[in-house]
């Protein structure tokens, strides 16, 4: 059966939350859901701009971020803020309520500005919008979701749950031309308007009910907001809400729409906070990530397709290295950030990261792991911040997560996992995403039912996304002499560091860039 690629609730390893309380037995996870993968910022965008303007009163919306521009505009035009859109909603009756990370310093390359404005302007129109600093010294919440449920007409309740917040730079299309709003921290390879390509998943079903728990076990944390004198000063200097109000109480789960095959599991991360802060709904810290891509790639025999921002670390390749090691016929196909989004010699410990997790997975199976950037049809890099693994067209995750330490251990994490439990097609769902993901790669015009039938068989896509890469290659190298080959891949290679490079740079990494949240005795065994 396909669920049983899934955790179940004693292998979560959480006995303190109550997101599975609902479920069966000992599964984790819903069925009778309908989950649609929404590529692209713009996609995602639109389609919440159209569904947070037709709530009404008594509705109730419930986001977190990670990082939030109040001026985004959803749809590029004046009055789709996302400040004011939410604002609009709270004032026609909507309960909107929201978690956004309180972030580091902007000294330090964050966004607490840009949050603390984002705050400001939604309790100052009645809106509950929380700073949300409950973290690791050093840590995030990173999740990123938003939950709509409609009192009036469960049918119509949805979740979003991926990798796109509610800020600059995320409002991008096929075209990858980027957000006319753009970040202005981003290395110079990517231009003024950096491209990017991002997923978020839309479930409508049961699976709703579990993403507002989510939500609501950090809502209900008696934790103070904040541990930081000058932080509670601040907001009481400028009359910023930092208790939560008492939600209303949680509704039953939507019904499964007509048709819906999908079984969504919901895979989180919390650190281990120590010195007795732990998150009452997760003492310890919960891995359920670790666990779930763990459990995954052991049962992988075919094509790990993943697209990633970072691609980091010994433990993310020691994972996929046992992989290929078990499994001879087994490839990875990975898509990754041409360069990482910082500049000189700060990029120095991300490529160091790439290095650690690339290197050992080529030196197990150098002809069948391939990993590649994308730019745009101007040559322009498109920063990948997509996370998304699909594992021979059966285990399809879409989340916040990326494959580093610091996702698996130290920050807060969220990710929807989907197995399609149709017994006439189990493989349709990832299979459909694995292939649109090719088409936009490779340049395939989905209506061309033989360029596309290409992309269908696992390997073979495999080998497209390799020639595909060395003819554009090719092409640069040449003077960019000629027609452009089609497709976007450009071939990438286990990052070329020196000695020193390397030993410098190790404390960053470790430290700073991906830090290990797991309590002392997980480390000590080396296990999640």
């Amino acid at each position: 059966m396909s669920t049983d690629w899934l955790l179940r609730q004693h292998e979560r390893g959480n006995p303190h939350s109550r997101i599975d309380d609902r479920h069966p037995g000992d599964e984790a996870w819903s069925t009778g859901n309908v989950v649609r993968p929404l590529i692209h910022g713009a996609t995602y965008f639109a389609e919440l701009l159209e569904r947070l303007e037709a709530t009404r009163e008594g509705d109730l919306v419930l986001f977190t971020d990670w990082q939030g521009d109040a001026d985004e505009r959803l749809d590029g035009r004046s009055g789709s803020e996302v400040a004011d859109v939410l604002a609009r909603a709270d004032e026609r009756g909507v309960d909107v309520r929201g978690l956004v990370w309180r972030s580091h310093s902007a000294a330090m390359g964050f966004t607490a500005g840009e949050n603390l404005r984002l705050g400001e302007d939604l309790q100052s129109r009645g809106a509950e919008a929380l700073l949300d600093m409950r973290v690791r010294h050093g840590g995030s919440h990173h999740q990123k979701l938003l939950v709509i449920r409609h009192r009036d007409d469960p049918s119509r309740d949805v979740a979003y749950v991926g990798g796109i917040d509610l800020c600059h730079s995320r409002r991008d299309d096929a075209d990858h031309d980027g957000d006319p709003q753009a970040l202005g921290t981003m290395a110079e390879e990517y231009g003024d308007t950096p491209p990017w390509h991002d997923i978020q998943a839309a479930i409508s079903g049961p699976a709703v009910h579990d993403v507002e728990t989510v939500f609501r076990e950090r809502w209900e944390d008696p934790t103070p907001l904040t541990r930081s004198p000058f932080f509670w000063l601040r907001d009481r200097v400028l009359g910023l809400d930092v208790r939560p109000d008492p939600l209303p109480e949680q509704t039953l789960p939507p019904p499964s729409p007509p048709g819906a095959t999908h079984a969504v599991q919901l895979l989180r991360t919390y650190p281990d906070l120590r010195l007795g802060r732990d998150y009452p709904f997760a003492r310890g810290g919960e891995r359920s990530v670790a666990r779930g891509y763990s459990k995954a790639l052991g049962k992988a025999r075919t094509l790990v397709y993943l697209e990633d921002q970072y691609l980091w670390g010994r433990h993310i390749g020691d994972a996929f290295v046992q992989a290929l090691r078990d499994q001879p016929d087994l490839h990875v196909l990975a898509v990754v950030p041409l360069h990482p989004d910082l500049a000189g010699a700060a990029r120095v410990p991300e490529l160091l990261g790439r290095r650690r997790a690339m290197a050992e997975m080529h030196r197990a199976a150098p002809d069948r792991v391939a990993v590649f950037g994308i730019e745009n049809h101007a040559g322009t890099p498109v920063y990948v911040h997509a996370k998304c693994c699909i594992i021979d067209d059966t285990w399809t995750s879409v989340g916040s997560d990326n494959f580093n330490r610091r996702s698996w251990t130290h920050d807060s994490e969220l990710s929807a996992v989907v197995v399609d439990t149709d017994p006439a097609d189990p493989g349709a769902y990832a299979r459909a995403l694995r292939v649109r993901l090719a088409a936009e790669h490779l340049d395939l015009d989905e209506d061309d039912t033989a360029a596309m039938s290409r992309c269908v068989d696992p390997i073979a896509m495999f080998h497209a996304f390799s020639r595909s890469a060395d003819a554009l290659d090719a092409w640069h190298a040449g003077g960019r002499r000629g027609e452009r080959p089609a497709g976007r891949l450009r071939r990438l290679r286990v990052p070329e560091l020196g000695r020193w490079q390397r030993t410098w740079a190790l404390p960053a990494y470790l430290t700073m860039h991906d830090p290990d949240g797991r309590p002392r005795s997980l480390r000590r065994r080396d296990s999640f």
